[in-house]
């Protein structure tokens, strides 16, 4: 094997390698996703398409040349007279095209199955994001609405104990007017007796009065009665 086919050959063990390493769990999509976005990767990545297109064209010569040569060997027209050496030359020619061939023909096809791997081990780590932000999002709303709730009903239990309070307060209002109109009726009802001793000391008084005055002019009267009979 030559040094261009044993590079070649070389490449894509390393494919191989490198397939199995995507497919096996050996690291998680995370991982793999640092491990692109990282700087060398980063730097590689910016040419990545040149980098492609450039490998894609080298090994799709390579495989061209690789059919070429199996055309070429494959119309071999034996003759009685061709010498065994001569034979096995071409066979082991036409062997080392065949493998060439496949060498080539693996390698384009890994080159492409890696560039689809890649591509979705990276869809998978954003999704993965995606989704555990979507999670947390939906577990900080959650949380959020628990707290509103809380907080509502915090409110309603206030509220309740406000309309409570304020029920007693109505209650207690309406006490303090029952127990005003009762004073005020019986500071009424105390001025009525007041007023009602007051007209009956009054009238008292005027009936005191009035016997003192009925018991003057009886006492003159009898004074002049006495008077007279002395006279006679």
């Amino acid at each position: 094997m030559s040094l261009v086919w044993t590079l070649i050959a070389g490449f894509l063990y390393a494919e191989i390698a490198l397939v199995l390493l995507l497919v096996l769990p050996v690291a998680s999509p995370y991982r793999w996703n640092r491990l692109f976005k990282s700087k060398f990767l980063a730097m590689l990545a910016q040419q990545a398409h040149i980098y492609f297109f450039l490998i894609m064209g080298v090994l799709v010569l390579f495989l061209l040349e690789a059919i070429r040569e199996m055309r070429k060997y494959s119309h071999f027209e034996q003759a009685g007279e061709v010498h065994l050496n001569v034979e096995m030359q071409h066979s082991m020619r036409l062997f080392r095209a065949q493998r060439n061939f496949y060498i080539s023909g693996f390698s384009i096809f890994l080159v492409l199955v890696i560039r689809r791997l890649v591509t979705l081990v990276s869809a998978q780590a954003n999704l993965l994001a995606q989704s555990e932000a979507s999670m947390k999002q939906a577990q900080s709303a959650t949380a959020a609405a628990r707290s509103l709730m809380e907080d509502k009903k915090t409110e309603k239990a206030k509220e309740a104990g406000e309309d409570t309070t304020l029920n007693e307060l109505n209650k207690l209002r309406e006490r303090v007017q029952e127990l005003t109109s009762e004073l005020n009726r019986e500071k009424k009802d105390k001025e009525a007796v007041k007023s009602q001793a007051e007209s009956l000391n009054r009238e008292y008084d005027r009936l005191t009065e009035e016997y003192s005055k009925l018991q003057k002019q009886i006492t003159i009267g009898g004074a002049s009665k006495g008077s007279g009979d002395k006279d006679d």
